[in-house]
């Protein structure tokens, strides 16, 4: 059981995997058009301000947060396309349908039920609950909507493409087949979701006066849960109120109440006030978001195996550069959530942490998520009216923290971490043989040499392949010739049941494009 439960779990990690392989160029792209539109950056570098300029640097950003903002659509076409075990391409165009269903089913429900929020002038749907994905309105699921219509769809796919009919009903055999089914699970998971998740939304916002009334415990939980609820999109629910209604304080400005966070502190930092209010901590979610993040990516490139360490440093400085300079630190979260919870659950409690001692140290700095509009409106507000300087000197102390914790936690519980993937004993050697440099091969003996290695075409039920490592599954485990693969440019071999894991490193894209061509024509 436990190697069954293991075993769906490592097909898990390895389909949430595919879709993120992407955004490390998306992330250093999105650092190219915060750069380039930085007023900061622009004035000092006045060849920046020129429009064209400016247009391929709004281009440049604007397209990599349509990729953020519709995370979810990449999730439920990426994983049906990694889970399925052949016609993957199909697999990845009925996920696409499937969510264009469930989320056409969504929005008739809300319509038919009344229930369709109206949009506000400045939030738009922001703290309703739904929100427009596709330009379909909906019940808001966020990324975790895709993420389970993706594992349906991978899962119905796998059992049923390979069905087959008779005569008229042909035409309904293998991908149509898998379509019907999942045309009728889309749209129960719509009503479902249209049902569920409202309430767990309620629950969320019941949370807020409990937040609002419990001092320094209550910021503490209010970036907890923040950063806890970002995979399920419920993290609106968490920070809208305080940030734009009246729960998050009410200022009088002569005879006009401004209410919400955010307002307050764009007023109070127009005004000659000693300190900004209370209500600033309700805009620290930024914080983490600034400091935290560059600890993470520290831990998991000082934990990453030596093979692995140049390719994680290449893909996440510049995720940390972007959470950094654009707040944006999806790429990062769900790099780590689903393989390593416990890491995620500890990252959401430091979140808080820092918040409340903000608060408990007197620090009213604007902690906005943007490293430089945030040094700029602190040194402009001064040192007595936001004791910016402490907020920096906890900014390095969350980053120390979250990079020994992480690092600790990593090493001892043997974590998969991005740069982990597999066992330690796959690095650089076979079960612990010492390494040896292959005779070269040219592509057809290397390609045969796996196949033939892993017990020929009749003993290889699947091949996948993640970032670094060729991923296998065998009918009968005891038929690998490891002496056979080690012939071709494997840096190590992992053994896992009938799962087994070889190492090539960045190029494993192309082997496993070898090897399926060669599968076919056996």
């Amino acid at each position: 059981m436990k190697q069954k439960i293991m075993g769906v779990l490592e097909s898990f990690a390895k389909a949430m995997v595919q879709p993120l392989m992407y955004l490390s160029c998306a992330g250093m792209l999105m650092v190219l058009g915060v750069l380039i539109t930085n007023p900061t950056i622009s004035a000092a570098l006045p060849f920046l301000q020129w429009g064209p300029i400016q247009l391929i640097g709004q281009l440049i950003y604007n397209g990599v947060m349509v990729i953020i903002n519709n995370l979810a659509v990449v999730f439920v076409i990426g994983i049906p396309a990694a889970l399925a075990k052949g016609d993957k391409h199909r697999a990845a165009l009925i996920g696409f349908m499937s969510y264009i269903i469930y989320l056409t089913t969504s929005n008739l429900l809300l319509v038919s039920t009344g229930t369709l929020a109206a949009e506000s002038g400045f939030l738009g749907l922001i703290g309703t609950g739904q929100a427009k994905i596709l330009g379909i309105q909906c019940v808001d699921m966020g990324v975790f909507g895709g993420i389970i219509l993706g594992c349906l769809t991978g899962f119905v796919f796998n059992r049923t493409y390979t069905k087959r009919f008779k005569g008229s009903l042909q035409i309904y055999s293998g991908a149509n087949y898998s379509f019907l089914w999942m045309f009728f699970v889309s749209m129960i998971f719509g009503a479902v979701s249209n049902i569920v998740w409202p309430m767990v939304q309620a629950g969320i916002s019941a949370l807020s006066q409990i937040i609002k009334d419990s001092g320094e415990f209550g910021l503490f939980l209010y970036g907890f849960l923040d950063r806890l609820l970002l995979p399920t999109g419920l993290h609106h629910l968490v920070y809208t109120p305080f940030q734009f209604s009246d729960l998050g304080g009410v200022l009088q400005v002569g005879d006009k109440a401004v209410a919400g966070a955010y307002a307050i502190v764009m007023t109070e930092a127009k005004m000659p006030v000693e300190r900004f209010s209370d209500s600033i901590y309700y805009m620290a979610t930024g914080f983490t978001k600034m400091f935290g993040y560059i600890g993470i990516v520290g831990s998991f490139i000082y934990t990453a195996y030596p093979e692995n360490r140049k390719r994680v440093t290449a893909t996440l400085v510049p995720l940390g550069i972007t959470a950094c300079l654009a707040a944006i630190t999806e790429p990062i979260d769900f790099m780590f959530v689903f393989v390593a919870p416990l890491l995620y659950f500890l990252h959401a409690c430091i979140a808080g942490l820092f918040i409340a001692l903000l608060k408990i140290l007197d620090v009213t700095a604007f902690c906005g998520g943007n490293l430089i509009a945030s040094l700029l409106m602190n040194i402009s507000a001064g040192v007595s009216k936001t004791h910016w300087p402490v907020m920096f000197l906890l900014g390095i102390a969350q980053a120390l923290l979250y990079f020994v914790l992480f690092s600790f936690l990593i090493k001892k519980l043997h974590l998969h971490t991005p740069g982990r993937e597999g066992e330690p004993n796959a690095v650089g050697a076979v079960e612990g043989q010492a390494a040896f440099k292959p005779v070269p091969l040219d592509k057809q003996e290397q390609t045969m040499n796996i196949i033939n290695g892993l017990g020929g075409k009749a003993n290889i039920n699947s091949v996948e392949n993640c970032i670094t490592r060729l991923r296998v599954n065998l009918a009968d485990p005891s038929l690998l010739d490891e002496e056979l693969i080690q012939k071709t440019d494997c840096k190590g071999i992992v053994k896992k049941g009938n799962d087994i894991q070889i190492v090539y490193g960045l190029h494993v894209a192309d082997i496993r494009r070898n090897v399926d061509t060669q599968l076919k024509q056996l």
